[in-house]
């Protein structure tokens, strides 16, 4: 491609923003549907978060799933059945190379391009601003429609903290590995999947641990038995049952001085880790509440002690950024918090959608999968009978919400997107069924 102020028009393309594991399955189910695909990717290699050699990645050294296998794989393109119920990340990139080549994503993908800025045109269309990520010029290519499948694990969060720490602070994403935890006294601040595993790495390697956590959570673990505690779950039981499922086989770590939570299992994921309690109990890790300052060498906790640890560790999430994209394109609020449909779909610009922006009580592929292909099959529908996509857009603009989001959540960002992988499915289900009737 060479760098040019011209715009070229792509015809009914799509551009699709990300080769991670979201726009690769984007781009897969577009082209099963006909369309002709273009994927910017800013890096140089396909894997998004899991490549842990990008800049953005969030993957650390020790990192695994932390969903089992059978519910993280893509649907037409299962792991290898001799690979670990967890598999390593390097296992996770393994596989997403594997399926780029499989159906030939990479013909469809221009590494090393930036998005800059998506534009609404007249009819639908979209102008889209790329530009090396290098810099140089750019330019300007027009789209029948615009996927964006850019993750939203590598904007940090970093906590407001009052005071001056003399020690070291790093957040999550810069944790890459457990050498720098040795002969160290080390704080993690933060209770979801992150910090609890961090602060387990930390209890096999560090000196001394303490983990910070504002709120009580509710902890799955990995196993039941000899069986991922993912897969013994009965899909078709009411929301109660699995409920009452979930509280069985949760761990309570009250006794050990963890916060309890003060919502119902369901109204949040759990946090997968089995390991916790095991470090807890052995005095490895030291459960702390909330910081709320610092003071030289010295961390100020919300019960009006103080520790003094030499690094701490803030695993205190992201925030989804589209800087390309103006927030009134998504409906984003003032906490930059878009709404769309399914969290897919843009309320206003029926041919833009977003890809892979859930945090499901499962893997995040399946999921991803499924969505792109309601988005394909929506644009093509579209294109093929604009009355009827009209007609199914209305009747999906009716849909609860409390059917395919959970209302009932932690109202902080970290909850945002999340779904119960279950009702979500359906609702999506629900979307291609009424699709294939109209077609």
């Amino acid at each position: 491609m060479q760098d040019s102020p011209d715009l070229g028009d792509r015809g009914d393309a799509v551009c699709v923003v990300g080769a991670g594991a979201s726009g690769l399955t984007a781009i897969k189910n577009l082209r099963e549907q006909g369309f002709a695909v273009d994927c910017y990717e800013r890096e140089t290699s396909v894997g998004g978060a899991w490549n842990w050699r990008h800049d953005r990645s969030p993957v650390y050294a020790g990192t695994h799933l932390i969903s089992s296998r059978p519910l993280t794989e893509f649907p037409d393109f299962p792991m290898p059945d001799t690979w670990p119920d967890y598999p390593h990340h390097s296992r996770v990139l393994e596989y997403l190379e594997r399926y780029a080549k499989h159906f030939g994503l990479g013909d469809h993908i221009w590494y090393g391009m930036e998005v800059v800025s998506i534009t609404p045109v007249d009819g639908g269309r979209w102008d889209v601003t790329i530009q090396s990520t290098g810099g140089g010029s750019s330019r300007v290519q027009r789209y029948a429609a615009v996927v964006i499948a850019n993750g939203h694990n590598w904007a940090p969060v970093t906590p407001e903290i009052p005071g001056d720490f003399l020690g070291q602070v790093i957040h999550s994403s810069a944790y890459k590995d457990p050498a720098r935890l040795r002969n160290k006294r080390v704080l993690v601040i933060g209770g979801g999947n992150t910090g609890c595993d961090i602060a387990v790495e930390a209890a096999q390697h560090a000196d001394r641990v303490w983990h910070s956590t504002r709120r009580g959570y509710w902890f799955a673990p990995k196993y039941v038995g000899s069986r991922p505690a993912d897969q013994l779950g009965n899909e078709r039981a009411p929301s109660w049952r699995r409920r009452r499922r979930a509280r069985r086989i949760a761990a309570d770590l009250t006794r050990w001085g963890m916060p309890a939570p003060e919502h119902t299992p369901f109204e949040s994921n759990p946090v997968v880790n089995g390991l916790l309690p095991h470090y807890l109990g052995h005095g490895r890790i030291e459960p702390v509440p909330d910081v709320t300052g610092w003071d030289g060498n010295t961390v100020e906790l919300a019960d009006g002690s103080r520790i003094e640890p030499q690094l701490v560790i803030t695993a205190t999430g992201y925030r989804p950024r589209f800087d390309f994209a103006a927030p009134e394109l998504l409906d984003a609020d003032e906490h930059g918090r878009p709404d769309l449909h399914l969290h897919v779909f843009a309320r206003r610009h029926p041919t833009l959608a977003v890809v892979g922006l859930v945090q499901p009580d499962s893997g995040l592929f399946p999921i991803a999968h499924w969505q792109s292909v309601a988005v394909a099959r929506w644009l093509r529908l579209r294109a093929r009978d604009p009355e009827k996509a009209t007609e199914v857009q209305r009747e999906e603009s009716r849909r609860p919400l409390e059917s395919w989001a959970r209302r009932k959540v932690v109202p902080t960002r970290r909850y945002w997107f999340e779904v119960g992988h279950v009702d979500y499915l359906r609702a999506v289900e629900d979307l291609l069924t009424r699709m294939e009737k109209t077609s």
